[in-house]
């Protein structure tokens, strides 16, 4: 017959049980959204990569960087991107509400420091920004500043939104600004993407049509003017509406050589390495028209792939959208998934010739340091929402009211 149990050991039975169960609120396995935006995202990291190094040798070289230029500098951003994103993953929702303002008022002063002598003027857009060796495009942290201020907002006032005053204001205004600082550095394919990400935070805040229609048409109305003033816009417009695009030399010459990538590609590519185009014939090879080079060498698969991906990424955004009834996550979550999704597809419709060129990059594939962190940076508070989640599921009814 056993004896019984003394408080010693019944102290120390607690104790273990204690412990492991602290352990595991540190060890538990992630959802399954987690995993998929994650696994989602890492892999469309890995084909900009590898693509980067393919696409951007040549230039690199031409360039006296090496063959391996272009590669090294975005696997450094991709090397501090992806650590920088695991760890945003583990913040707490509470914070993002706590310093979206904040958050906004920096990135609109970076913003205003392309108009002083820190300002970079590239392609005829001045949106960039340097500090010593350091460069870089604020632009791109306004977009994600603006996509979680909007979220904080619209979901603060959630339950207020029938009210035109509480719906528009202070967004709209906010926002104008917002755009108008992006616009004044003459980048209207990054206005374009920050226009979307407001009319999302509003459609998924659930606000009534005609609230919508509003910024909708504002937004109409400052393209068309944006075009008519600019003649190289205007003459981008009309080349893009010109099916046969006769000014081969000047303004065809980007967009003929990007279809004529994907043709060289057809079903199965040319190979991995072997493209064509980027031997100095297609301009941005590595950045706006990186999809071109995806075609061309990975073929009508490889680009279906990557079509798939961000396919996929959409639904896995959906799926953390689904699965909260915190207006903050859903309305945040859906500005960022217009902001990449969006972006992404008018890349790839630039790129096939079904928009007008806009100067876009893809996401997470294209060249360029300021837009893979940030984007990175915007999956990250993506994942923390969906760590809550893990830990506390909650699945709101069809028809069911916010709460806050």
């Amino acid at each position: 017959m056993s004896a019984p149990p003394t408080n010693r050991s019944l102290s120390e039975d607690t104790g273990a049980r204690s412990s492991r169960i602290r352990l595991g609120a540190y060890v538990r396995p992630e959802s399954s959204n987690y995993l998929l935006v994650l696994c989602t995202t890492v892999f469309l990291v890995g084909v900009g990569l590898v693509m980067v190094l393919s696409s951007s040798s040549v230039d690199s070289f031409l360039d006296n960087k090496g063959f391996f230029g272009g590669f090294w500098k975005q696997a450094t951003y991709a090397l501090i991107g992806i650590p920088l994103m695991l760890v945003i993953s583990r913040i707490p929702v509470r914070f993002w509400k706590k310093w979206a303002w904040l958050a906004l008022f920096g990135a609109l002063v970076l913003q205003l420091l392309v108009f002083t002598p820190l300002g970079i003027t590239e392609g005829g857009n001045r949106n960039w920004i340097a500090i010593g060796p350091i460069n870089g495009q604020p632009s791109e942290l306004l977009k994600l500043a603006l996509a979680v201020w909007l979220g904080f907002i619209l979901g603060k006032k959630i339950n207020l939104l029938s009210d035109w005053k509480h719906a528009l204001i202070p967004v709209v205004p906010v926002s104008a600004i917002a755009l108008g600082l992006v616009l004044g550095g003459r980048d209207l394919g990054t206005v374009v993407i920050m226009a979307g990400i407001v009319i999302g935070a509003m459609f998924f805040a659930n606000l009534k049509l005609r609230f919508l229609l509003v910024p909708v048409l504002a937004g109409v109305a400052l393209f068309a003017v944006m075009a008519l003033i600019s003649p190289n816009r205007m003459a981008r417009i009309l080349t893009f509406l010109d099916e046969e695009c006769a000014d081969y030399e000047n303004l065809c010459w980007q967009p003929l050589h990007g279809t004529w990538a994907l043709a060289n590609g057809g079903v199965f590519g040319l190979g991995l390495g072997n493209s064509r185009e980027k031997y100095s014939w297609l301009p941005a090879a590595s950045n706006d028209y990186i999809f071109a080079i995806i075609g061309e060498e990975l073929g009508l698969i490889g680009a279906t792939v990557v079509l798939i991906m961000f396919v996929l990424l959409a639904v896995s955004f959906v799926r953390v959208i689904r699965a909260s009834s915190d207006p903050f996550v859903r309305i945040t979550t859906g500005a960022i998934l217009v902001w990449i999704i969006g972006q992404a597809f008018v890349n790839i419709g630039v790129v096939l010739r079904l928009l007008p060129v806009l100067g876009v990059p893809l996401p997470f594939i294209s060249a360029g340091g300021t837009a893979l962190l940030t984007s990175l940076c915007a999956v990250g508070i993506v994942l923390s929402f969906a760590r809550e989640q893990a830990s506390k599921p909650r699945f709101p009814l069809a028809g069911e009211r916010y709460t806050r």
